[in-house]
């Protein structure tokens, strides 16, 4: 039975409960199992293949193009988890879809965040490679995303995110009974200081572990919250499904223009008409 094995080689993942063949090459990484129909609203078709834990995967089609989708639960060791096992079945591109805290002026709720790369204060990817190895998202990723947030017309920023372990004091917020330990204290100031767009929990290791394995990750977020203007409304959902949805269809485009020029990486001198995508 599925799950009856703690084995890692087994067909059937042990926590995501899916098998080769069963997901696409491109999978988004949602946190919540919840924001699944949210991102799956946009495709042609869309079917769940497993769901164990805060495992949800759905495999679809967007616009002709196989994509699947992985709910991850909260943070970065579940996170790792859901990357390990779908990269172990095929998949070779990942694309967080989330929500984060702003912490420049200028993010408004409901603006997209697109990841460059990650502070990594989370702690998962520690446990992987030497602290100061770089959290990077892929260029073709980040290429993608930006121009398929340019084709909807969704207003975006591209930048650094910084991936916390905790919601409240790893991000800077009071926890149970105003705890706030003191390197907390000045957290928002010193990331706003050194230019970091946004706040989340799991950009940094999931970037890391695709650049470890040699596979393609980055991530779009939607602005929940500005930690500098206190402004807060759940917007912006919609808008970093469809561009993840989309953002999948122009990387496969990326892909063929790259097998035709017979070259590893897509760069601008391939060139990408607007109507492939």
């Amino acid at each position: 039975m599925p799950g009856d094995s703690e084995d890692p080689n087994e067909d059937v993942q042990y926590h995501l409960e899916v098998a080769e063949g069963e997901v696409a090459g491109a999978v988004l990484l949602p946190g919540n199992p919840e924001r699944i129909e949210k991102i799956t609203r946009f495709w042609d078709d869309a079917d769940e293949v497993a769901h164990h834990r805060e495992y949800r995967t759905v495999t679809g089609e967007y616009d002709d193009t196989p994509i699947s989708v992985t709910s991850t639960g909260i943070g970065s060791p579940s996170a790792a988890i859901a990357v390990e096992e779908l990269a172990r079945v095929g998949a070779d591109t990942f694309i967080r879809v989330g929500s984060c805290g702003g912490l420049q002026p200028e993010l408004e709720v409901g603006d997209l965040v697109i990841t460059s790369g990650a502070v990594r204060q989370e702690g998962t990817s520690d446990e992987y490679v030497r602290e100061d190895y770089p959290a990077v998202a892929d260029g073709e990723v980040v290429d993608a995303l930006v121009a398929a947030a340019e084709h909807l017309g969704h207003d975006y920023h591209v930048g650094l995110t910084m991936s916390a372990d905790s919601f409240y004091t790893g991000q800077g917020r009071p926890a149970f009974e105003d705890y706030m330990p003191p390197h907390a204290e000045d957290l928002v100031d010193e990331l706003q200081e050194a230019n970091v767009l946004n706040i989340e929990m799991e950009a940094a290791a999931i970037t890391t572990l695709a650049n470890l394995y040699d596979l393609r990750a980055g991530a779009v977020c939607s602005v929940f919250a500005n930690r500098v203007t206190g402004e807060f409304l759940t917007e912006g959902e919609n808008g970093a499904a469809e561009t993840a949805s989309l953002a999948v269809k122009i990387l496969a485009a990326m892909d063929r223009k790259k097998q035709e020029a017979g070259v590893d990486r897509w760069h601008a001198g391939l060139g990408l008409d607007v109507d492939e995508f």
